[in-house]
């Protein structure tokens, strides 16, 4: 039986968590490390084989490209940060120009396996990462709003006082600011959601503004994200089947097209198997349709820059 590989590049906080989670929950039978800071990605993978005695035999090291080959999964994580009167759209451009480093170097040794980004902003991300390794479009996913959604449906069983795994909700669109919450498809056991107008604006904006609350706390998120990756990563290696909102590219979705967006997805051993077109209100049609056009912006003005 051919072993699983997950090979995870950039071992920064969300990295190395997302790492460490799947290590924890035993999702494949080898793990690889790799960071432009070696050392990092050395110590990572010694940390973790210390524990081994606790948790299995997961084979773990810290390696080169080359051992992106046969990998069934490949996270991306990596990314620079925004310099001192670097623009938005600097800060982009630069980011993409290190994941077409990255791919390029990931092709040379893997043309089969999946792409999985993480990177923000991931739909941007993950659409240039399509356009990068020429790949199949099923097999470039992006985290999405797999981790919104889950803020959602947290907030939300607060709220209702019920276990966040029995809600259903969504949010859809960019992982970011336009991202849009579908009220009309939310619902606990096929029973609609009924909260005050006040309420669903308290819980849609805790969500949206999730990130800042944290970063502004303890300066990252990571610890959500990987367990989003995880869910993932589990999708594909099991073959599930699972609808998850990722990040992938729409063709005449709700009139959209060629653009990365977070809408849900079934997932299952081939990547993105297909995208539902859920039936939404004229109102959150034309909040998507915003959503993509800020993304499309976005995209001409890096090609531009």
């Amino acid at each position: 039986m051919k072993k699983t590989k997950i090979v995870v590049i950039g071992v920064g906080a969300v990295g190395s968590t997302t790492a460490y989670t799947l290590l924890l929950r035993q999702r494949m039978d080898e793990l690889v490390l790799i960071d432009a800071n070696v050392d990092k990605a050395i110590g990572d993978a010694l940390d973790m084989n210390h524990g081994m005695p606790f948790i299995g035999r997961t084979k773990v090291w810290a390696g080169s490209y080359k051992d992106c080959e046969d990998a069934d999964i490949i996270i991306i994580t990596a990314g620079s940060a925004q310099k001192p009167g670097e623009s938005r759209v600097e800060l982009l451009k630069r980011n993409v120009g290190i994941y077409e480093s990255i791919i390029g170097e990931v092709l040379k040794y893997n043309n089969d396996g999946i792409l999985l980004i993480a990177t923000n902003p991931v739909d941007i991300m993950s659409y240039f990462s399509w356009k990068k390794s020429g790949w199949p479009v099923e097999r470039i996913i992006g985290s999405g709003t797999l981790l919104d959604s889950a803020r959602f449906r947290y907030l939300l069983g607060q709220n209702l006082n019920i276990d966040p795994r029995s809600v259903h909700a969504h949010i859809v669109g960019e992982h970011g600011d336009s991202e849009v919450p579908l009220w009309s498809l939310a619902n606990v056991a096929g029973s609609e959601i009924e909260l005050a107008e006040n309420t669903k604006e308290y819980i849609f904006t805790n969500t949206r503004d999730a990130a800042y609350q944290i970063i502004n706390t303890k300066g990252s998120t990571y610890y959500a994200i990987a367990l989003a990756l995880d869910r993932i990563c589990t999708a594909i290696l099991r073959d599930e089947g699972a609808v998850l909102n990722i990040s992938t590219l729409l063709t005449d979705y709700h009139g959209i097209s060629d653009v990365y967006l977070g809408v849900p997805s079934i997932v299952d051993r081939s990547g993105v198997r297909e995208v539902l077109q859920l039936d939404i209100t004229t109102e959150e049609k034309e909040l998507l349709q915003k959503s993509a056009n800020k993304m499309k912006d976005l995209i001409n003005s890096i090609e531009s820059a």
